[in-house]
């Protein structure tokens, strides 16, 4: 399976994107996929190319190509202070627009997902960008704040109009079951497809198999599978 990072521009600076390719020539469904906050490491890769080995191109911007050294090399968590909704947006639809512009992908059959602070953003980017068929958000917290200008994710859930499948850890604080219960009842009142999933004594980040503290096998093996299904049956 090959797998390559290649450079793009936003905003006149270059951004590094990991890109893992499926076998066969296309056209392909593809999924943009919002890093963890521990940005472009070895868990987003690896669920990279486990959706090119599922059938899909899979591509990660590195959100945090703004960041100074200093931040990078400070608290994992201090990185979050320092993004914008609307540079998220524009990375975001810079993957999107390398999807779109290769001839390899189906342009009909692109979606997002994302884990812990990426999350947030698969559900900030179906509402933010109509090419989206469907969103899996894994854990995302904050989506009741906003980072930056403009609105919250949760106060645009009237434009997202793709099917969601949202990954919840039971223990988690954030996203809580008090929160996932009023997303459920918004995204309800709004009439928006949406399908949870919460995982009894996981907490967050289960999915992340580099750390022992939070993985939690048992969700993360249920979770995965649910997710290409929602994939296929809405990409392919």
């Amino acid at each position: 399976m090959p797998s390559f990072t290649d450079k793009l521009t936003v905003g006149g600076s270059e951004m590094d994107m990991y890109a893992a390719l499926p076998s066969g020539s296309g056209p392909h469904p593809a999924v943009v996929i919002a890093f963890h906050v521990g940005g472009l490491d070895d868990f987003d890769k690896k669920m990279a190319d486990q959706l090119a080995e599922a059938g899909y191109v899979a591509v990660v911007p590195d959100l945090f190509h703004r960041f100074s050294q200093e931040v990078m090399d400070g608290p994992r968590l201090d990185r979050l202070g320092h993004l914008q909704d609307p540079d998220i947006i524009a990375d975001m639809n810079a993957a999107v627009d390398f999807l779109t512009a290769n001839s390899a992908i189906d342009n009909d059959r692109i979606g997002v997902t994302g884990f812990c602070m990426g999350g947030r953003i698969a559900w900030l980017m179906a509402a933010s960008n109509p090419i989206f068929k469907c969103t899996v958000p894994f854990y995302g917290g904050n989506i009741m704040g906003n980072w930056g200008p403009g609105a919250t994710p949760y106060s645009m859930a009237a434009n997202i109009n793709c099917p969601m499948l949202f990954h919840f850890g039971a223990t988690d604080g954030n996203p809580s079951v008090d929160d996932r219960d009023k997303f459920d009842a918004e995204l309800a009142r709004l009439g928006k497809d949406h399908e949870f999933h919460t995982y009894d004594g996981a907490g967050h980040a289960f999915m992340d198999y580099t750390n022992p503290e939070r993985h939690h096998e048992a969700a993360a093996a249920a979770a995965w599978p649910r997710t290409i299904d929602f994939f296929d049956k809405h990409l392919k």
